[in-house]
């Protein structure tokens, strides 16, 4: 058990053991058209265990999660911090979080998580932000609960999609498939995509007409029972269209990791950008792709990202970005997504 445990926070966030691989240097900035002249990277906070799931608030501050992994920091099960750019103080939000992963807020200003497993609420949740009373969204599909909900996006009418893998937890496995699923405005729920290996970050274009995901096929601990090489399974960035009705099709490949690892967390900008935390050892950080998957930026971080956000605050745009216990911040140029509502 120890070395499981061992493997599988090695290989996550890059700590500790002799396997853990790092670049020999950090790379330099590509700032392309989408970072600032001379802007540099800040490290914000520092005091968490793995960061994931960045996003601005109608406040203007920025929340973020923190999935503690019980078996590591006890029966923490997660918390949800906050960052406040005016004054730079960081403050706890929530706690317990339910394991508490990816977060978005919706049209009206509340918070809507996925709240993963390892004794997390596996499930879709809406935090009313006035009272703080949180209300199920989605918690079960034909009566059986989620895997682990991983991370979210909502389009310009409120239909949430989430990804629902499992890289750990102690849970039995109810799902059949790794899927991505919808919830619509009157709380029904559907599996709109199961043909993803494992997938985690998601996002959708501006114009609510495309769909991408993170397809990562991580492997999280060395199960061998002989020495046998193993490696990663399918490490792409998928992007699929979708009708008025909603429902992905023509799937393709805008970008592939190869035998690396690919990326965690994606976020897509107004100009339909897509910033995805890549987490391959040759060249981990922030690579930012046009619509058509050719790399125009790169920002390397010091520890191997999990999400990203863009957020405007004073009239300036941030990419903040979270990698095992930090937030990091740098100065954009490029605009956070607006969801548009199609006819």
């Amino acid at each position: 058990m120890n070395r499981l445990v061992l493997a599988v926070l090695a290989a996550l966030i890059g700590i500790g053991g002799a396997k853990a691989q790092t670049p020999p240097a950090i790379p330099p900035i590509n700032r392309g058209p989408i970072i600032a002249p001379a802007a540099a990277l800040e490290t914000l906070f520092t005091e968490g265990f793995w960061l994931e799931g960045p996003t601005a608030g109608p406040d203007g501050r920025i929340y973020f999660s923190d999935v503690t992994m019980t078996f590591r920091t006890g029966n923490a099960a997660g918390n949800i911090w906050v960052y406040d750019p005016a004054s730079g103080r960081t403050s706890l939000f929530r706690s317990p979080s339910g394991m508490a992963n990816g977060i978005k807020f919706d049209a009206s200003g509340g918070m809507v998580v996925a709240q993963g497993a390892d004794f997390g609420g596996r499930a879709i949740i809406r935090i009313d932000m006035a009272t703080g009373r949180a209300k199920i969204l989605a918690g079960l599909y034909k009566g059986r609960p989620f895997n682990a909900p991983n991370d979210l996006d909502i389009d310009g009418q409120g239909r949430i999609y989430f990804t629902d893998p499992r890289y750990f937890g102690h849970e039995p496995i109810e799902q059949p498939v790794n899927g991505v699923y919808r919830i619509d405005p009157d709380g029904s729920v559907r599996l709109v995509l199961a043909d993803i290996t494992r997938p985690n970050g998601i996002a959708l274009s501006p114009d609510g007409r495309r769909l991408y995901v993170a397809e990562h096929d991580f492997l999280v601990a060395d199960r061998r029972i002989d020495p046998v090489p193993q490696r990663n399974g399918a490490m792409h960035i998928l992007v699929y269209d979708l009708g008025a009705d909603g429902m992905p099709v023509n799937r393709r490949v805008l970008v592939d990791f190869g035998a690396e690892q690919g990326a965690d967390g994606l976020a897509v900008d107004s100009a339909g950008n897509i910033y995805a935390a890549v987490q391959a050892a040759s060249r981990f950080g922030v690579r930012v792709y046009d619509p058509e998957g050719r790399e125009i930026a790169y920002v390397p971080t010091p520890t191997r990202p999990t999400n990203v956000a863009l957020a405007t605050s004073g009239g300036r745009s941030h990419l903040y970005v979270t990698g095992g216990p930090n937030l990091y911040r740098i100065e954009a140029l490029s605009r956070p997504r607006q969801a548009v509502v199609r006819p």
